[in-house]
């Protein structure tokens, strides 16, 4: 018999409002009804990141009418990214059975159960606790898809990961080592240390050096912070170089898309490729993901472990940018 059968409610972080990480409650609510593609997961651990923040702001503000809720969250349950086990399954479809240890993306990963479409989810790496399955999807998928898909990252190729001390930041070193590249890494002295950990063969820390300024070039730059000018940046770019712009400062803003706006409109008329990213939830991307983690090539750093009653206090953890590697909540 399945805890499903026998549970009939579950605890779960939820908003009813707009606001800093204060409008967060924990509640107690029906468990999930899975539709005929999706799966009942017990959630075992959840990934906080800066999209839980900005989704519980609602901000960039154009993202309300677009995607969050005009008025209030379409999303009462906040979190994305998870790892658990299978407890139920509504459909035929028998890829994935009771007692399969998952990880993937889930809206309303915040909680002791999601209903989580099946095409969303990859069986965990054999190697990973639920804890560090569960910061992957979204991180790892960030850093790959600027890596290898618009990065184009070839072997023997240098590469500058800005905010290597990150969650994105973190996998990108890693990632980029897989796949053959060259690695420095841009952090704080407090950092150096962990960034050199994750197998950056350079490290550059901005309180005493400016990457842009020292006349050294990359053929990819990944910028996951973007406190940079898109011409300064430049700088540090092979004339064929790649920059992809992932962090921006403003996600107050209306839109919080202006720096990934001036990339885009600026590409077409330089000889170096300026490319924003868009990241995408893809499955594939957890195969391949799981892949290079079960080979040894990636693993997953984590700063701090909150329990899902101190949910607020993890995402004020993240919002003020001081984490180091990834945060998760345990219910």
């Amino acid at each position: 018999m399945s805890a499903t059968e026998t549970v009939r409610t579950m605890k779960a972080v939820t908003r009813d409002r707009y606001g800093d990480p204060d409008v967060l409650g924990l509640c107690e609510l029906p468990l999930p009804v899975p539709t005929e593609q999706e799966v009942v997961v017990r959630v075992h651990a959840a990934a906080v990141n800066p999209a839980d923040v900005h989704t519980t702001r609602g901000v960039p503000y154009l993202g309300r009418p677009m995607s969050y809720g005009l008025l209030r969250p379409k999303h009462p349950i906040a979190g994305i990214d998870f790892a658990g086990t299978v407890e139920a399954r509504s459909g035929t479809d028998g890829a994935l059975q009771p007692g399969d240890e998952v990880f993937g993306f889930a809206t309303g990963a915040f909680a002791e159960y999601a209903a989580v479409p099946a095409r969303s989810l990859e069986r965990k790496p054999a190697n990973l606790t639920f804890e560090q399955a569960a910061v992957v999807p979204t991180a790892a998928g960030t850093a790959l898809q600027a890596l290898r898909d618009l990065g184009g990252l070839q072997p023997g190729q240098r590469v500058l990961v800005v905010g290597a001390s990150g969650g994105v930041g973190t996998f990108a070193i890693q990632i980029a080592r897989a796949l053959g590249a060259e690695t420095t890494g841009v952090t704080s002295t407090r950092n150096v240390d962990l960034v050199r950990s994750t197998g950056a063969e350079h490290v550059v820390d901005y309180t005493h050096e400016d990457f842009t300024t020292t006349g050294k070039r990359y053929d990819l730059i990944v910028d996951l912070v973007g406190n940079r000018p898109l011409l300064a940046c430049r700088r540090a770019l092979e004339p064929d170089g790649t920059l992809v712009v992932v962090g921006s400062q403003h996600a107050r803003s209306l839109t919080g898309m202006g720096r990934f706006a001036r990339a885009a409109a600026l590409s077409p008329f330089v000889r170096q490729r300026l490319r924003p990213l868009f990241a995408q939830q893809r499955r594939d991307d957890l195969t391949v993901l799981k892949q290079l983690i079960e080979a040894g090539k990636v693993l997953p750093v984590i700063d701090r472990t909150y329990p899902l009653a101190e949910a607020r206090d993890a995402l004020r953890h993240v919002d003020g940018a001081h984490a180091r590697g990834k945060v998760v909540i345990v219910p």
